[in-house]
């Protein structure tokens, strides 16, 4: 009777999610476990043969990091993001798109699923251009120039629309290149929060290292559950987000501005943690709104 009872507590919500398209960034703990990160992929299978779609974008940090100190690279960060010069942008191509994308799509097959891995450069998916990251010292900003970090200039959703509706799960790395073949890394959030936009998708799902977003950053304990996106861009601009979060909020601020509808950020490492938080009226993560 108890499993009874989930499936009809679950049922309304798979009533409205029937059809609509799901933007999943797959991120954090569900990265660094092979038994996390598959028991995630089969979470997603289910959302496929319920009636979902999903898109599934990768990051892949930790194993970038770890590839670079094997290397004799030492890698570095500017708010949360990776400045990448042309060695870091060789072994980060290497890790996504040569080692974690294939990983991911053959974990789908393994299981069941139709995945088709791609990077951001694939049939134009998303055209990059550099970013500059501007940092305030005191009084004034001053522009930081991060290397080969990129950001979507403009995405082609045409790609993901063919291979949704011929029922495939697309897989997508975040490294891309401008018109004239430049190659960038891009922030894996991002990129997620730039495809949800273009696709007008019903939720953008983050699955990271962290519960949610936090009232202090020190205590675990103070999870947010609900929030507008007007309160997130105050906690922003009181300071109350720092290091990773940064890229995340500026990727939940573009995709609701954008047209999603809810975004999602929840703890990678719990078990069915995709399940609980789209298909439980409790949820277990941060759902922020319009």
């Amino acid at each position: 009777m108890q499993n009874v009872e989930i499936l009809v507590e679950a049922l309304p919500f798979i009533k409205e999610f029937h059809g609509t398209t799901m933007v999943i960034k797959i991120g954090g703990h569900a990265m660094v476990s092979d038994e996390v990160l598959e028991e995630t992929v089969k979470d997603i299978i289910l959302l496929h043969y319920i009636g979902i779609k999903p898109v599934v974008v990768h990051g892949g940090g930790p194993e970038i990091s770890e590839k670079m100190e094997k290397l004799g690279l030492k890698p570095r960060f500017v708010e949360g993001l990776r400045v990448t010069d042309k060695e870091t942008m060789e072994v980060v191509e290497m890790v996504l798109d040569g080692k974690i994308n294939s990983k991911i799509v053959s974990m789908f097959i393994k299981n069941g699923g139709k995945a088709v891995g791609l990077s951001g450069k694939d049939g134009l998916l998303i055209v990059a251009e550099k970013k500059m990251m501007k940092l305030k010292k005191g009084f004034e900003e001053v522009m930081i120039d991060l290397g080969f970090v990129g950001e979507t200039k403009f995405v082609n959703p045409t790609i993901l629309r063919i291979l949704l509706d011929s029922g495939f799960i697309p897989v997508v790395s975040p490294v891309s290149a401008d018109l004239n073949g430049n190659i960038y890394n891009l922030n894996a959030d991002s990129v997620a929060g730039d495809i949800a936009s273009a696709l007008k998708a019903k939720k953008l799902i983050m699955l990271t290292d962290v519960p949610g977003i936090l009232k202090d950053v020190n205590d675990k304990n103070s999870l947010i559950s609900r929030i507008k996106l007007s309160e997130l861009k105050e906690m922003h601009e009181k300071g109350l987000l720092k290091g990773g979060m940064l890229p995340k909020f500026e990727a939940i601020a573009k995709a609701l501005e954008g047209g999603v509808e809810r975004v999602h950020i929840i703890d990678g490492s719990k078990r069915h943690a995709i399940l609980l938080e789209l298909f439980t009226k409790e949820g277990i993560g941060t759902m922020v709104e319009p």
